[in-house]
């Protein structure tokens, strides 16, 4: 057996075991994970200094970096993150249909782990902890393959929550983690249907098509976040400026984070200056559509067709002016990816025909984008956000990583 086998062999036995720890056992496995990051932060915090060393000699982008990187404030984070997952409602044994049949038969549906989850994602460590909490909650073992750019980190974490199990008295092996990260190991994890249940990619668009068009294990698609703001004319301006600034600033190399602006003809000559005037104050790059550049000047690059369906995943933003709502809402069908889509009015019929019209996995009213995330959905963290539909869509919590199976009472019967 290869290595990545021996591991599949492991999980898929310690998920057995998982599947009927019950729930106190696994929210004392969570708080005892918890309590180690805390107190091993150290230890943690060292392995990702490293990475962030070995990240800025091979030239990462300063977005890259700021994924990577971890401090006692986001380390806080992940903790509280963990314990959000311990307080939930645990999902599973959930009964949520029962019903007796003519012929005395009583037919229900019960929630079940999924089994093992395998997750393929890239420089941000702290998946590596709320990916394994989550699947902890949820029943699930769990293989994750993190990228060579935070392997320090996230063999840290691993070892930090490896431990955290084995001294509750549940298998080190729900938790592992790929040690090779080369090209090589991603693609033995993609077929690994013996004993892989779903796998799971969280990254940039080339990862996702990756493991999208080559696994044979069963994939839930996370998606590229090409994300719109749309200024429609009935917008209070201030409130407007205010949204796509946080919207685009606050964190641009996440998949939330807004990529493109639209903003209605009626309202552009006055709307555009406003935000431009926050905008640079992060040095944010424009590439806008003529309009847009009539209106602010040259020093806006001329957006490409390119433009429109990128995920810069940095300060820069694309803006377009539009002739209305119909052509905003087509725009949006034309170019997004289906993940988070905002608009910001205050005329009520609006805001309701975005609602209906838009098809996202997150449709805001007068908000960021940028709250599209688990922690701030009240999942305690997330896996990721599904793009797709089947299944599980928009951020993935506890639920979305159960399956069900049918449970029935009988007398006797025969058929």
């Amino acid at each position: 057996m290869t290595q990545l086998e021996t591991q599949g062999l492991a999980a898929r036995n310690a998920a057995r075991v998982l599947s009927v720890a019950g729930t106190a056992r696994k929210n004392a496995a969570l708080e005892a994970i918890a309590a180690a990051i805390v107190a091993r932060q150290g230890e943690i915090l060292a392995a990702n200094a490293a990475d962030l060393d070995a990240g800025k000699a091979a030239g990462l982008r300063p977005a890259l970096l700021d994924r990577l990187a971890l401090d006692q404030g986001r380390i806080a984070g992940i903790v509280e993150g963990v314990r959000q997952v311990a307080a939930l409602p645990d999902p599973i044994g959930e009964v949520t249909r029962m019903s007796t049949r003519p012929n005395g038969l009583t037919i229900g549906k019960r929630r079940v782990p999924l089994g093992v989850i395998g997750i393929i994602y890239e420089a941000r460590p702290n998946v590596t902890v709320d990916a394994a909490a989550l699947c902890l909650k949820s029943g699930n073992a769990v293989i994750l393959r993190g990228g060579k750019e935070a392997f320090r980190s996230n063999q840290a974490f691993v070892a930090v929550m490896r431990d955290a199990l084995e001294g509750v008295g549940l298998p080190r092996d729900c938790v592992a983690l790929v040690t090779d990260t080369s090209r090589e190991s991603a693609n033995e994890l993609m077929g690994l249907t013996e004993y892989l249940d779903v796998l799971i990619p969280r990254g940039g668009a080339g990862l996702i098509r990756s493991v999208v068009e080559n696994a044979r294990v069963p994939v839930i698609e996370t998606g590229v976040g090409v994300c719109h703001v749309y200024v429609h004319e009935g917008a209070d301006l201030d409130m407007a400026a205010r949204i796509i600034h946080n919207a685009k600033t606050s964190r641009p190399s996440v998949c939330n984070a807004a990529e493109c602006l639209l903003v209605d003809r009626g309202i552009a000559r006055d709307f555009l200056p406003m935000a431009w005037q926050l905008l640079q104050t992060k040095d944010v790059e424009l590439r806008g559509c003529p309009e847009t550049r009539a209106i602010l000047g040259d020093f806006v690059k001329p957006a490409s067709e390119a433009d429109w369906d990128t995920e810069f995943g940095d300060y820069i933003l694309a803006v377009k002016v539009v002739g209305g709502f119909d052509e905003a809402t087509d725009f949006i069908a034309a170019h997004g990816s289906g993940h988070s889509e905002a608009i910001v009015t205050n005329d009520y019929n609006a805001a309701q025909r975005f609602l209906d019209v838009v098809d996202a996995a997150a449709v805001y009213v007068n908000a960021s984008t940028r709250f599209t995330d688990g922690f701030e959905f009240g999942l305690g963290a997330e896996i990721g956000i599904s793009t797709q539909k089947m299944h599980a869509r928009g951020p993935m919590g506890l639920e979305e990583l159960t399956s069900s199976k049918f449970i029935i009472y009988g007398t006797g019967q025969v058929r």
